[in-house]
């Protein structure tokens, strides 16, 4: 991994992306990203985890993190091992996933080309993380996560999306407890 990609100061936010593998469309899916979004709050409550900005996309999510408690890395690692399981798990469960073989196939192929998996590999490796060390940083960041579903044609405005937290900046409750940046 690269020096650049590490987070090296845990007093300061960091954006964040973690992708599925082969960015397979998993989050199309209420249950799976009910999933995702119950780990968050997880943390949030247990683990010291500070959302500033979040999004799940159909393959892919976008955070604004940081901590008051365990360092970033293992939050971060912590959450992508559990949803990871739980999320195969419930793909396996599923009567009406219409590409469940299919999915758990690429899953269990993904795997085992990574000594580091046992069965499956549900999440890309790495979140690239990227230190956001001004204002105006972080507001580029947040917005640019905000604006991904109106970019993908999913909404017209960032606020009418459920599964971001432009909901709460736009004055709205969001679905997680997150810090508003100022």
């Amino acid at each position: 991994m690269s020096r650049n990609y590490k987070f090296h100061n845990q007093q300061n936010p960091y954006f964040i992306t973690f992708s599925v593998v082969n960015w397979i469309d998993v989050f199309t899916r209420i249950v799976y990203k009910e999933i995702l979004l119950d780990s968050i709050k997880y943390c949030i409550a247990n683990k010291g985890l500070e959302v500033y900005a979040w999004c799940i996309m159909s393959n892919h999510v976008h955070m604004v993190i940081g901590t008051r408690q365990l360092p970033m890395e293992a939050i971060v690692r912590d959450m992508k091992k559990h949803t990871s399981k739980e999320i195969v798990k419930a793909i396996r469960e599923n009567p009406q996933e219409s590409r469940q073989k299919w999915m758990i196939w690429m899953f269990e192929q993904e795997g085992a080309y990574n000594p580091a998996n046992q069965y499956h590999q549900f999440w890309q490796q790495g979140v690239h993380p990227i230190e956001l060390f001004s204002n105006e940083v972080m507001q580029q960041k947040v917005d640019y996560i905000h604006h991904n579903p109106v970019k993908a044609g999913w909404v017209s405005e960032p606020q009418h999306y459920l599964y971001s937290s432009a909901r709460d900046y736009a004055g709205e409750k969001g679905l997680l407890d997150i810090t508003l940046m100022v």
